[in-house]
């Protein structure tokens, strides 16, 4: 049967929806391996331990139950505690507030943790304003730049390290991740490569939602 004049629109139509099926494809593709190379750095540096000489050790901070520490933010303490003692910084700085209904700030149970074990008040700072990660590495920033300590070493929950280091390069402290021990979980993993692909994208400070 021969062509009409009808048929022929058919041929640039068709040929436009293959093109934009291919650039979709390679669009997915793209982010694919955006997303699994982010995974991998985050896994990376969930076991990479970076403690080094430096002028003060950062803690950030988790939950904690009415005064009492818990396992995740005593896990942090410790590893602190341990950097601490092998004299890798003067001082260890606690942070984090009060989450609602709470009595105590995450700061103040990790002061008195530490005083607890032998810490002097002396070698001790408090963060108690920040109710996420970037809000308080801000502000511990801040207040230890008046001090003229810009080198800290930063303890976190492992699979945090690989955010941590991307705030610090934001807000322009230098820092080293050590990451406390443990091995984190598939999900925990998932959320920190969701919160770093993001967060590349678009800057870490709008990121609150994935902190914990």
């Amino acid at each position: 049967m021969a062509a009409t004049d009808l048929d022929e629109p058919a041929v640039p139509q068709a040929r436009w929806r293959r093109r934009t099926v291919r650039i979709g494809l390679a669009l997915v593709g793209l982010a694919v391996l955006y997303v699994g190379g982010t995974f991998v750095q985050v896994w990376q540096a969930s076991r990479s331990d970076g403690a080094r000489k430096a002028d003060a050790i950062v803690v950030l901070g988790a939950a904690q139950y009415d005064g009492t520490a818990s396992p995740a933010l005593k896990n942090r303490l410790d590893h602190a505690l341990e950097l601490h003692e092998q004299g890798l910084a003067p001082l260890i700085v606690v942070t984090g507030g009060r989450q609602e209904g709470d009595r105590f700030t995450e700061a103040t149970v990790g002061y008195n943790y530490l005083r607890e074990h032998g810490v002097p008040d002396s070698a001790i700072r408090k963060e108690v304003q920040g109710h996420t990660t970037y809000e308080s590495l801000a502000a511990t920033w801040r207040f230890l730049r008046s001090e003229d300590v810009d080198d800290v070493i930063l303890v976190s929950g492992p699979a945090t390290a690989k955010r941590l280091a991307g705030i610090s390069g934001d807000i322009g402290l230098q820092a080293a991740i050590s990451p406390s021990d443990g091995n984190p979980s598939f999900r925990s993993l998932l959320r920190e490569t969701a919160a770093v692909s993001v967060g590349r994208a678009i800057g870490y400070r709008r990121l609150e939602r994935f902190d914990s």
